[in-house]
């Protein structure tokens, strides 16, 4: 229980990965933020959650929403004055199925609103707290269709999954995540992509290729390793290889 009396802050976190995150970070002694857009279901996670004697707390959090952002942060100010663990979980993949040459900018525009807009609205509103803590970390979500070196291989399976809306939005994030790597890193914040691999979950369930064999506990693992790295571990990294191990480096 060495993270006993940090704070964290985990967007999506109603159910699969967000919620494993969420409870393995509680599991560390953290109070834990359950970010979720749905109450009902979020309320439910809590719930459960907390069953354990664990300190897990609902937050109502649209990522897309710039004030419940605001009004989040705001939150964890009042009750704790710093928040140690942001996890940018919350995401969406948009339609499966369409073919590259009929994706519109109507098209993808929802999935860069959540998966790039939703992680800068987030990590703006909670960037001050983050500076208060001794260790603060970041952790973004991404995905290898995100990286620009497997798409540049005509190749390799990414470069032929035609995702253009999920595979620009998670390029955008990883250098998001980069650019808050570099601006925080003096100050001492960790700043990390994760690969969770592909994991069973409803981001999933409409795919017409593979819906995923990883469980939310296996993705779980390489984002909270990540959230639980001390001040001297590593930031503006990508990591999660295949999504088993936080020492595997995925190429940008």
């Amino acid at each position: 229980m060495r993270h006993r009396g940090e704070v964290a802050l985990v967007t999506g976190a109603n159910k699969g990965i967000g919620r494993e995150i969420a409870r393995r970070l509680a599991d560390e002694g953290m109070t834990v933020y359950v970010g979720s857009r749905d109450p009902e279901r979020g309320a439910r996670a809590v719930s459960e959650l907390n069953a354990g004697g664990a300190d897990v707390r609902l937050v109502p959090l649209d990522v897309t929403d710039a004030e419940q952002a605001r009004a989040a942060a705001r939150r964890i100010d009042e009750e704790h004055g710093k928040l140690d663990v942001l996890v940018n979980n919350a995401g969406t993949v948009g339609a499966w199925g369409v073919s590259v040459d009929d994706v519109t900018a109507d098209g993808v525009r929802d999935t860069f609103e959540v998966n790039v807009l939703g992680v800068i609205t987030v990590t703006h509103a909670c960037i001050p707290l983050l500076l208060r803590s001794p260790a603060g970390r970041i952790v973004n979500l991404s995905s290898p269709l995100g990286s620009l070196t497997a798409l540049s291989d005509p190749a390799h399976p990414i470069a032929g999954a035609g995702l253009v809306g999920y595979s620009a939005s998670k390029a955008a994030l990883n250098a998001v995540t980069l650019l808050y790597a570099n601006h925080l890193r003096a100050a001492g914040v960790r700043v990390n992509a994760a690969n969770p691999g592909l994991v069973a979950t409803d981001l999933n369930r409409d795919s017409p290729r593979n819906r995923g064999d990883r469980t939310p506990e296996q993705g779980a693992e390489v984002p909270v390793a990540l959230a639980l790295l001390g001040r001297d571990g590593p930031t503006g990294t990508f990591r999660g290889g295949d999504g088993t191990s936080v020492e595997d480096v995925v190429p940008w």
